[in-house]
């Protein structure tokens, strides 16, 4: 017992000096998988994709993943531990982030075909390390917060990786200064600084290791890592566990598919601005009333307000419990959120639905995390959330490429007039980096009309509703198998006398 007390993870200022460490990476790789959707009209200008492309390049980003590479990194955290897994995934999403950028220079090629093909490689090598690496984060965490504040900390991870969504929603367009390749290279640098921060982590990751089996062997038992594929297979067929990583998926197919394109929605919905004007000579509140009409900082505040807001969540899941009562609302709020952004033209309910969006988005992953670390073993948590950033894949790739692909079904037009003036500003001699300007300015004349987005965001409601149906099985279910994930942290749940 006495070892017990002297584990490093009973110091709560070096727990939390871990989880600022590890949590860079998230901070980073979010930013860099969410840059390209302030980049949208930039690349669409600039590059030539229309947004069927624009919907390839970014579900790209799940193909790998899609080809279960998440539960073989999953089984490899279990196997390999934090250090040599994280280590391989980490360098994978760094090489591929620069690989994009790389792409977007015309490195490997000018025209628009092998720019996009390059271009999507780093989105499948960054995507294969991006899942990943999540796991590995998750699965630290447990390691070092279990018995602590396990919910306060997880919510505060998420909110670090909402930072880096929200940082580039909110800087991306002015990172970018007209030029696709400087905000892409910017956000790959971002995720090779946070592997530094890792590297750094690893020190106090050997550390608590020595430690563990010190203690195990002390009390005479042992930890078993050696995976099998019948853990798997209890996985997969426990009911607890299918409920929440099916809601995983509709959840975040209704929210991250939506972030990368909302930038673009607000501009095209509401008219709001794609970039800041001058805003010398402005009163406070005409400056405050400019930020507010601009599609890519508006879009920013929904992961900002997670990182106040998640974290607030956590703690009272930490205390009262109620995670699946919780995931209901959350889901309730998401059916407002996109009702309000697709049939409603209102700018005000439309900034409503936007905050009930992001209070969604803080509610269920506060929520959700903890839980499933509730129902499954802590040697068995790698494979169990792989297993659900997997399934997940299947739902961001088909939403990060329907909706593109629903916005060019329904304005045929539109994407027509947006080519036919990209190729004739070419013919005439216009620059690459002066040919989004151009548009921009056909755009708010109304020489070239706004997209209209109704039926692509409507689609989102859908999911909405299949999560509210999961949570609710999810509670029913917990009553059965009494994993106690409507009572507070540390208390366990007792099965349903049937």
């Amino acid at each position: 017992m006495e070892l017990a007390k002297k584990m490093l993870n009973a110091s709560a200022p070096l727990r939390w000096t871990v989880l600022v460490l590890i949590s860079g990476l998230l901070f980073s790789t979010y930013w860099f998988n969410d840059c390209l959707g302030p980049l949208k009209s930039l690349m669409e200008s600039q590059l030539g994709f229309d947004s069927s492309q624009f919907g390839l390049l970014v579900a790209s980003t799940t193909w790998a993943n899609l080809a279960l590479m998440i539960i073989v990194g999953g089984i490899a955290l279990d196997r390999w531990g934090i250090r040599k897994t994280g280590t391989i995934f980490s360098l994978l999403a760094t090489g591929g982030a620069f690989i994009v950028a790389f792409a977007s220079k015309g490195v490997f090629g000018q025209d628009e075909g092998t720019m996009l093909t390059w271009m999507i490689v780093g989105r499948i090598l960054f995507g294969t390390g991006l899942e990943t690496v999540c796991v590995m984060v998750s699965r630290t965490i447990v390691k070092w917060f279990k018995g602590y504040e396990l919910a306060l900390a997880m919510a505060i991870n998420v909110g670090f990786g909402r930072l880096g969504s929200a940082g580039t929603n909110f800087f991306g367009v002015d990172i970018a200064g007209g030029n696709a390749y400087t905000g892409l290279v910017f956000a790959a640098s971002l995720i090779g600084l946070a592997f530094i921060m890792f590297l750094a982590y690893l020190i106090f990751d050997v550390k608590i290791d020595k430690q563990r089996s010190d203690l195990a062997e002390a009390e005479g038992s042992s930890e078993e890592d050696q995976f099998r594929f019948k853990d798997l297979t209890n996985l997969i067929t426990n009911p607890s566990f299918i409920y929440i990583a099916l809601l995983c998926v509709a959840f975040y197919a209704a929210v991250f598919p939506f972030i990368q394109y909302a930038p673009d929605l607000l501009v095209n919905k509401f008219g709001f601005s794609l970039t800041l004007p001058d805003l010398s000579g402005l009163s406070f509140w005409q400056k405050v009333a400019a930020f507010f009409h601009n599609g890519p900082k508006v879009t920013s505040l929904i992961p900002l307000g997670t990182i106040l807001f998640t974290p607030i969540f956590g703690r009272m899941i930490d205390k009262k419990g109620k995670a699946a009562s919780v995931m209901i609302v959350g889901s309730l709020l998401l059916i407002f959120a996109h009702l309000s952004l697709s049939v409603i033209n209102s700018v005000a309910i439309g900034y409503l639905g936007l905050l009930a969006l992001g209070v969604a988005f803080s509610l269920v992953p506060a929520a959700m995390w903890p839980s499933v670390a509730k129902i499954v073993p802590e040697n068995r948590l790698g494979t169990a959330y792989a297993t659900m950033f997997t399934i997940q894949n299947y739902g961001l790739s088909a939403f990060f490429w329907g909706i593109g692909k629903m916005v060019n079904v329904t304005n045929p037009r539109i994407v027509e007039q947006i080519q036919t003036t990209r190729a004739q500003l070419i013919a005439n001699g216009v620059s690459m980096n002066e040919i989004p300007q151009r548009i921009e300015e056909l755009k708010a004349t109304g020489v070239i009309p706004p997209y209209n987005y109704t039926w692509a965001i409507f689609m989102l409601v859908f999911l909405g509703i299949i999560s509210i149906f999961l949570a609710y099985k999810l509670k029913r279910t917990d009553r059965r198998q009494g994993y106690g994930l409507e009572l507070p942290s540390g208390q366990e749940g007792v099965p349903e006398a049937s």
